[in-house]
């Protein structure tokens, strides 16, 4: 038997474990076999991935990437090449652009841009509106992953729609088997809480960053939360909670099992998990994100909800800004950071590798019902990720490849490193250098397709 492509001598990583001395075969782009010693075919091309872990390429279900309208700080091209070198080859991407991916019309613009200039593979999010109902009417479904629900204010979000479309939205994804991901934080609460710091420090200006969590508060998540895990259940609709932050939220509306049993799923990120993110580094503008991150107690708990299949997906939320954008208090400076480049090496040292393929491979996968996507396994496409352990570095913002030029984990000492990833069985990134192969359009069907 023959084969384009063989990858040879891999650890090869999945949802159940890594298996040693693995090899992947690859035709047309496509996995045509796996297995363990000695590969059965001849191949084009051998690569000898010397026991490092091969992973199938990580997905990242939420990516901020700004175009249009904010090419300011960051493109479609730039971010996704950043998604590559963090051993991300899919990425969806949220609606609060400028204008808001609200239409059809907004929709298919962005899958033109993707088209042209991206370097890993895409799909994107449908914003939801007081007029969505009628807009998912002209959406082609295999370019809709899910409908995004902003339930309170935040950095380019479109306003909450009124309760009375808000029920149409519920209804319809239901009968449709449309998964809705909600961005819940309660307006109102935040709002009270604003007006008290702006009481106690004099004006907005004065507020300082620390008051952040604060602000954006526990309660205002758990409020939010709570009203979208009673519509999603009153209306049978599947409901993926965006960036879980805090540990009420996993208490109160998480459960564990297989996520393709589950009508409620969630997502948290990389920021929100990390046990080394101390007091101080909270008060500074580099780690100011909505949600806010809550503390060391929060990641703890959200750590132990990934490992026990509570939270579902890992997503890195990445929202990139220029260093300007980052200076101010609680109430002026912009809230995001990018972290799509180095999530992966970073998580690497806190969570177990099969754990990080099923949050980022497996579950968004089959939640967004991303066609042939997830796995390593026959008739799945060819994308991988290969992760080789390394003498430990430190991470600077002198490694960043988007036009921001800073990180979150600027500082960060890690053992891993992306070193190769493939598109559909073409190399894509290795070690440092874009080789410039072809991403594809995602395609998306109704949660957990089979591979055809």
């Amino acid at each position: 038997m023959t084969a384009d492509l063989i990858i040879r001598n891999a650890t090869l990583v999945d949802a159940g474990g890594l298996v040693a001395d693995s090899w992947v075969a690859v035709d047309s782009g496509l996995v045509v076999a796996t297995g363990t010693g000695t590969p059965g075919f001849l191949a084009t091309e051998t690569f000898d991935a010397g026991g490092a872990m091969l992973f199938p390429g990580l997905i990242d279900s939420h990516v901020h990437f700004r175009e249009p309208g904010l090419e300011q700080k960051a493109t479609i091209a730039s971010e996704s090449r950043a998604a590559l070198a963090g051993g991300i080859t899919s990425y969806l991407e949220m609606p609060n652009t400028k204008p808001p991916t609200l239409t059809a019309d907004a929709l298919a613009d962005k899958y033109l841009r993707a088209a042209a200039r991206s370097a890993a593979n895409y799909g994107f999010f449908l914003g939801a509106t007081a007029t969505t109902a009628s807009e998912l009417r002209l959406v082609p479904r295999h370019r809709l992953p899910a409908l995004k629900l902003f339930m309170g204010a935040t950095t380019g979000a479109v306003s909450t729609p009124p309760p009375a479309a808000l029920e149409e939205i519920f209804r319809i994804c239901s009968a449709e088997d449309i998964v809705v991901m909600v961005h819940a934080e309660d307006d109102a609460i935040i709002a009270a809480e604003a007006a008290k710091a702006i009481s106690r420090f004099g004006s907005r200006e004065n507020v300082p960053v620390g008051m952040h969590r604060t602000i954006r508060s526990r309660e205002a998540c758990v409020t939010a939360s709570s009203r979208a895990v009673e519509l999603a259940t009153r209306h049978n609709t599947r409901l993926h909670i965006a960036h879980v932050s805090t540990a009420e939220e996993v208490e109160r509306f998480l459960r564990a099992g297989s996520p393709e049993a589950k009508r409620i799923t969630a997502e948290t990120t990389p920021l929100y998990l990390d046990p080394q993110f101390d007091e101080a580094a909270l008060s500074t503008g580099r780690l100011k994100v909505n949600p806010a991150i809550k503390g060391s107690d929060d990641a703890e708990a959200l750590r132990h909800a990934v490992d026990a299949g509570l939270i579902d997906t890992i997503a890195t939320d990445h929202a990139p800004h220029l260093p300007a954008d980052k200076e101010g208090g609680a109430l002026t400076a912009a809230s995001g950071a990018p972290s799509v480049q180095f999530a992966l090496p970073v998580m690497l040292g806190y969570l177990f590798p099969q754990t990080i393929c099923r949050a980022m491979a497996c579950n968004p996968a089959g939640i967004f019902g991303i066609r042939r996507r997830g796995r390593i396994a026959p008739g799945y496409v060819a994308d991988f990720t290969l992760v080789e352990t390394a003498e430990p570095y430190t991470i600077t913002d002198s490694h960043v490849v988007s036009p921001c030029g800073w990180t979150p984990f600027a500082g960060r000492t890690v053992s891993h490193k992306v070193a190769s990833v493939w598109l559909a069985g073409r190399m894509a990134y290795d070690r440092g250098t874009f080789t410039g192969a072809a991403p594809r359009e995602l395609e998306f069907g109704k949660p957990w397709p089979a591979v055809v």
